[in-house]
């Protein structure tokens, strides 16, 4: 009786240990907590978001995007793992959000006076604006009472709110289509593909996708800029808010709100709608003969990148010769190639190799105290220019008071190289730095463009081949990322 005794007793120890450390996991027991409980105590912060160039996109194995990028960190913040559902469209992910599937909407997601009355926003991390699309071969209208054409917006964006507004203020007769399928960049692709005739979108995702559809053209703006923001579920508590709000506060004291915006929307400029469609066309004709070089010799870069560098330099021409008399497709001079045992700079295979090798070596030689993600950028700019005046223009960016470390601070003093009253100052003085400016930004696009038309390319493809019914998704069915 007494072992029973001791038996029950040491049975109801280990039952009241297991109780406490399931208690938080508990749902019905969730509901006691603030939000931030909740995500803390499940140890998993659940994002909802869609695909796109500037949210989150599945890059050779790893995931990329802005949107992406701030969640992951958000999550460290916190100490928990990310739950990335990726889902179709806006409706969706508002669905997610009013049936308690998720904590947070990343997905670039404009300030919007309608949804505050529902959902919280959180903190802005970037601007945009409301562009109005059509393609490039078509009439361009000139304002929204002059379109030739139905208008396509996707449902539960802002841009119904912008147009009710100018229906009810200016343009009486606007109509417009509400899109429940498709999500933003998927009726942009359509646009350029002449399938709808126009749609709005924000501007930094169209100076995205104009990279890939360069047909895709804005006639105007819509809107002024407006901020770019996270949504939540309006609860009782702030405790997630107040959290995001401290997230945002480190990330800017840091400049790493600064540095992600340089990576995804620094280079999203003036867009050249020749150049854009000469690179892709020279993608389909010229690219596949030249593809197993840059894969084999591409090192601790992508290989898609070192082939933009190839175009920038040459346009992947291995016969390019310059008056300066550098040659070759890596554009090499005769000491550089000579360097690195490059006999014939013609040849391609060799001209490849010996410019992937010496970018190689400046990499090396780049400061360790450049984040990792920037140091090919400052690398480039060396290849260029010659590395002692890179660090000139580091120099120059440390005594204007900016951070020498920050690609987006340091590219903003190149220019000031070709200027006396600037060159003066440095140590190995003039230096042709908008050229370099204008170098790196063009690898910077043509990368994009690059990597965007090959993973279409290869989701078309994909596309093609029949796959059994068991072994397809339903249309509905979320795209799952654990992190």
């Amino acid at each position: 009786m007494k072992y029973l005794k001791l038996n029950y007793l040491l049975i109801g120890l280990v039952t009241l240990l297991l109780a406490m450390a399931l208690w938080p996991a508990i749902s019905w027991h969730s509901g006691t907590q603030d939000t931030l409980s909740q995500i803390k105590s499940r140890g998993v912060l659940r994002v909802s978001t869609i695909s796109s160039s500037l949210t989150w996109q599945k890059n050779s194995k790893n995931p990329t995007g802005m949107d992406y990028e701030l969640a992951k960190r958000f999550a460290d913040y916190l100490g928990v793992k990310l739950d990335i559902s990726v889902r179709p469209n806006i409706e969706s992910l508002f669905d997610d959000l009013n049936h308690h599937r998720t904590d947070i909407l990343a997905a670039g997601l404009a300030w919007d006076a309608e949804r505050q009355r529902d959902y919280r926003s959180g903190p802005a991390y970037y601007m945009t604006t409301q562009q109005l699309v059509y393609r490039v071969d078509k009439p361009r209208p000139k304002n929204l009472d002059d379109l030739h054409g139905t208008l396509s917006v996707p449902s539960e964006s802002s841009f119904i709110s912008t147009l009710q507004a100018f229906k009810a203020n200016k343009y009486p007769q606007l109509s417009w289509h509400v899109e429940n399928k498709l999500s933003p960049q998927a009726m942009l692709e359509q646009v350029a593909d002449g399938k709808l005739d126009y749609t709005i979108g924000d501007s930094a995702t169209i100076g995205m996708m104009q990279r890939i559809h360069p047909q895709l053209a804005v006639a105007f703006d819509v809107t002024n800029e407006a901020p770019v923001n996270w949504y939540m579920a309006k609860t009782a508590d702030d405790s997630l808010n107040a959290a995001l709000l401290d997230f945002y506060n480190q990330l800017n004291e840091e400049g790493t709100l600064a540095r992600l915006d340089e990576k995804y929307l620094g280079h999203t400029g003036s867009f050249d709608y020749v150049d854009t469609r000469t690179f892709l066309r020279a993608i389909d004709s010229t690219l596949p003969s030249l593809q197993p070089l840059f894969r084999k010799y591409a090192s601790q870069i992508d290989w898609r990148l070192l082939a933009a560098i190839a175009y920038q330099e040459s346009h992947w021409d291995p016969q390019a010769t310059s008056p300066t008399g550098v040659r070759g497709m890596m554009m090499l001079t005769r000491n550089t190639a000579d360097s690195l045992d490059v006999a014939n700079r013609l040849d391609a295979a060799e001209s490849i190799r010996g410019g992937s090798q010496y970018l190689q070596k400046l990499m090396d030689k780049v400061p360790p105290t450049i984040p990792q993600d920037e140091r090919i950028w400052f690398a480039l700019a060396a290849y260029n220019m010659g590395f002692a005046h890179m660090m000139d223009a580091r120099k120059l960016t440390m005594m204007q008071g900016a951070n020498p470390d920050s690609w987006a601070d340091v590219k903003q003093r190149l220019p000031l190289l070709s200027q006396k009253r600037y060159y003066r100052q440095t140590t190995y003085g003039f230096a042709r730095g908008t050229e370099a400016y204008n170098y790196v930004e063009n690898i910077r696009k043509y990368n994009i463009s690059l990597v965007g038309y090959l993973q279409e390319a290869e989701k078309k493809k994909q596309q093609i081949i029949p796959i059994p019914d068991s072994d397809m998704p339903s249309p509905s069915e979320p795209q799952i990322a654990m992190n």
